[in-house]
């Protein structure tokens, strides 16, 4: 049932105070075309709505806000050892890639752990320790404005770092409803990223295993969202030239540095950000992380204005020290109360 004027501040992981409109939760096509025809016919804005663990919430999110909640996945052999994984938007990601390794299935085993609903992943393309789900999806299932089945390949979907056309053309015009997983029944272990091959104790891993070390990093580093307001990294690690690198490099020879196939060097966010003196930093209601500089937190009390100037804050320092811009990876939704 559609609701009015509601409280989503625990709908963020960030504790942001936010009231929704129009608020609509539902695994009910039916009713979600129902919904989406109202606004359509009251020219009401769309806001789709996961688990907001990489989300800025103004004030005040008009229109209509939908929150897909399908929560079921089925599993479908296609031979040579490939499954196709049918996951409903609502699922909520860590606990499936811990039920996807614990049928023995390999692909998403490195994306133990991050935050949010399944429908949310391709919106920004989530990635960690070498993998990103482009590697994995197969499609996407979605509802387009005028409630439509539409089914989207994933060369369609533009991935790129952090990147979607969800973020693009298709922002705030369609509902993702379900996606489509191509995993594998071989072992095909990616250990190459960090210290995670020296916290996979066995020379031949599970993929639970690996969903346990990649676990056992993220808590380490990175607070948790119920004790400590935050949507994870809040700037992107930044690509730049090979040539400005090498100026940095021998500056900071220190400077963590990833040269990448297609061109470019991609630099550590949370070093940069580290090295400005910031790290643990409060400012008011809101802060920088105490053990990882990529993280901006909300103490509680605070408002988006605030973080989003704390943010302001970092990434000048950053352009002013390194001459490096940093750009922030959760999206911003709503609009300010004045």
């Amino acid at each position: 049932m559609m609701r009015r004027d509601v409280d989503l501040q625990r709908a963020n992981t960030l504790g942001l105070p936010c009231r929704a409109e129009h608020f609509l939760a539902s695994d009910d096509l039916a009713e979600i075309r129902a919904a989406l025809r109202q606004a359509k016919d009251h020219d009401w804005s769309l806001t789709v709505l996961g688990g907001g663990s990489n989300l800025v919430l103004y004030p005040q999110l008009p229109g209509l806000v939908l929150q897909p909640t399908f929560s079921d996945f089925r599993l479908e052999e296609v031979g040579g050892g490939e499954v196709l994984a049918h996951v409903g938007a609502g699922r909520d990601w860590p606990s499936l890639v811990v039920a996807l390794a614990e049928c023995g299935l390999w692909g998403t085993e490195n994306l133990a752990l991050i935050p949010g609903h399944a429908g949310a992943a391709p919106i920004q393309n989530i990635g960690a320790y070498g993998v990103e789900l482009a590697d994995v999806l197969e499609e996407v299932h979605l509802l387009d404005r005028e409630g439509q089945e539409r089914q989207l390949h994933r060369d369609e979907c533009a991935f790129g770092y952090r990147d979607s056309i969800f973020k693009h053309e298709l922002k705030n015009r369609v509902v993702i409803t379900r996606l489509v997983l191509r995993l594998s029944r071989h072992a095909t272990p990616r250990l190459d990223y960090g210290d995670l091959a020296s916290r996979v104790a066995s020379v031949s891993p599970r993929a639970l295993d690996v969903v346990d070390a990649v676990s056992a990093i993220r808590r380490e580093k990175l607070p948790d969202p119920r004790h400590v307001g935050n949507a994870g990294s809040f700037f992107k690690n930044p690509v730049v030239a090979a040539d400005k690198a090498q100026q940095l490099l021998e500056r900071y020879p220190q400077m963590p540095h990833f040269p990448l196939a297609e061109g470019g060097v991609k630099l550590a966010a949370g070093w940069l950000i580290d090295q400005c003196g910031l790290k643990g930093v409060r400012d008011g209601h809101v802060g920088v992380h105490d053990r990882q500089a990529l993280v901006l937190v909300h103490h509680g009390g605070g408002s988006a204005e605030e973080l989003l100037a704390l943010a302001a804050h970092v990434s000048a320092s950053v352009q002013e020290r390194f001459g490096v811009a940093l750009e922030r990876e959760p999206r911003l939704m709503g609009k300010p109360t004045t």
